[in-house]
């Protein structure tokens, strides 16, 4: 285990060094602009009660809450059975993490991101630093190590997250009454600091955190990827807090330095502006942006809309809506992060399984306008919009056969219909041709125009002032349908 001299040795031996303006030297990794698609694991003891969502642990304790009443009808009083006392029930049987490997491969994924510690502090992986670890309760097993060596196997891409953070105040409501969230508290205990919760939207709020929590942070997270060396690491919310900053400097220079050692392309997945813009990859939570941006970014979401664990009342998605969800963030520079909760014993159920598969067969025929593509010039036309920002997910998105997005690979540009036409009619106003050289239209000269996955398909095609437009026999399905437009 490293101490925070050790820490803070490495983290200045260079090439990078704990301040912004080292840190804006960092570039973004070149495997992680090509992949596009990967897969997010929300499991742990929050998917034993599979109730509501994955903050069972923080309102299992507050008064008034769902889970509150919940947790006493079903287990009894706080006092009786706590949160820890899931540990015992959650003993992974269903786990196998080659098989989620080959799910998650199945579904076109180029990287996965299991999640190493979540908010209840209950570590997925070995630890020096605290028992209430996996390894050594529970499965008894270091769940993190497996699903490394699982990933490896099946050639993607190891990444992992941690919601450390967030722990200071997670478990404070269980001080409010009797529970067994009881004084003394001390580092290394489960349920500590427990704090009273501050308000999350305020980056000074009180109580402020402690340089003895800091330090424990830093050391969990400096760990973490020293034992698994993850190619992105992935921080949750609250890190903006001006607590932390100092710290987030630190083990970032720390992190990228390693990274250098390891001869990996690493990068720190970030909410909030909690680093510097241009220090790492900006996340936007259930959400896009509205138009492309200059910058490379991620959106993170779920299979799921009202939670990001296993829970037995899912609203999950359609695989149509999250392959358009797909497109819109690939065709304005980003990428996706798709979550799958495990239930409490780690099987992958048949819904989620069947979902990953029907993505993965649209990325099998269609993935040469998603892998390894770049933005073209304007992501996309027709008359729907997109609303940017986080958390827009309550609403399906309703696309017309008038809406395209676009994106380009090699001597091709590639038009994804968001909806297919009944008609088998297509019109791509962007390709309009113009004798006038002034005006911001298409110019260049189309080659052929093919419907991907489809090669039978004769496609009548004419370039006019109106738009390339495309005649074709209609093709039923519920996704998007793909044009290869290639040019001299």
């Amino acid at each position: 285990m490293q101490t925070i001299a050790e820490i803070t040795q490495v983290a200045n031996q260079g090439p990078f060094a704990p301040n912004w303006s080292s840190l804006g030297r960092f570039s973004m990794p070149e495997w992680f602009v090509k992949a596009k698609f990967g897969i997010f694991v929300h499991w742990g003891l929050y998917s034993i009660p599979a109730y509501n969502n994955e903050w069972y642990s923080r309102n299992m304790y507050l008064k008034g809450h769902p889970e509150f009443d919940h947790h006493v009808a079903t287990y009894g009083p706080q006092k009786e059975f706590g949160y820890k006392d899931f540990i015992p029930m959650f003993t992974a049987t269903a786990f196998d993490a080659q098989e989620w490997m080959k799910v998650f491969k199945k579904a076109g994924a180029q990287y996965v991101f299991p999640v190493a510690e979540h908010h209840d502090g209950f570590q997925m992986y070995q630890s020096s630093l605290s028992t209430w670890n996996a390894a050594e309760r529970g499965p008894k097993k270091d769940i993190l190590a497996e699903l490394k060596q699982a990933a490896e196997d099946q050639s993607l891409h190891f990444c992992t997250s941690s919601h450390r953070a967030e722990h200071w105040f997670f478990m404070g409501h269980g001080k409010e009454f009797p529970s067994d969230v009881v004084e003394p508290l001390q580092k290394g205990d489960f349920y500590w600091p427990a704090m009273p919760e501050p308000d999350n939207q305020d980056l000074y709020s009180e109580p402020y955190p402690t340089e003895e929590f800091l330090d424990d942070w830093l050391l969990r997270t400096c760990e973490l990827v020293d034992k698994y060396q993850p190619e992105l690491l992935y921080f949750d919310w609250w890190i903006q807090h001006e607590a932390f900053k100092q710290h987030l400097q630190l083990f970032a220079a720390y992190y990228y330095n390693r990274g250098v050692e390891w001869g990996k392309q690493v990068a720190i997945c970030y909410k909030h502006d909690a680093l510097m813009f241009g220090t790492g990859i900006v996340e936007i939570e259930r959400g896009k942006f509205a138009e492309p941006q200059p910058f490379y970014w991620q959106t993170d979401t779920a299979i799921a809309r009202n939670s990001w664990c296993y829970t037995t009342t899912l609203d999950y998605k359609s695989s149509s809506e999250i392959i358009r969800d797909l497109i819109e963030a690939v065709s304005k520079n980003g990428n996706m992060l798709l979550n799958v909760g495990p239930d409490g014993q780690g099987k992958i159920h048949d819904k989620d399984q069947e979902i990953l598969a029907d993505i993965g067969a649209w990325l099998t025929m269609n993935g040469a306008a998603i892998y390894e593509s770049k933005p073209w010039r304007i992501a996309g036309e027709g008359p729907t919009t997109i609303t940017a920002g986080q958390f827009q997910e309550n609403k399906v998105t309703q696309y017309t056969s008038q809406d395209f997005r676009f994106t380009i690979q090699g001597d091709s540009l590639y038009a994804m219909q968001m909806i297919s036409p009944m008609d088998g009619h297509a019109c791509i106003q962007s390709l309009s041709l113009s004798s006038d050289q002034n005006l911001p239209a298409f110019h260049g000269i189309i080659q052929n125009v093919a419907l991907v996955g489809h090669p039978q398909q004769n496609l009548d095609w004419q370039a006019t002032h109106d738009g390339l437009s495309i005649n074709f026999a209609p093709i039923e399905t519920d996704k998007p349908i793909v044009f290869k437009i290639t040019m001299k």
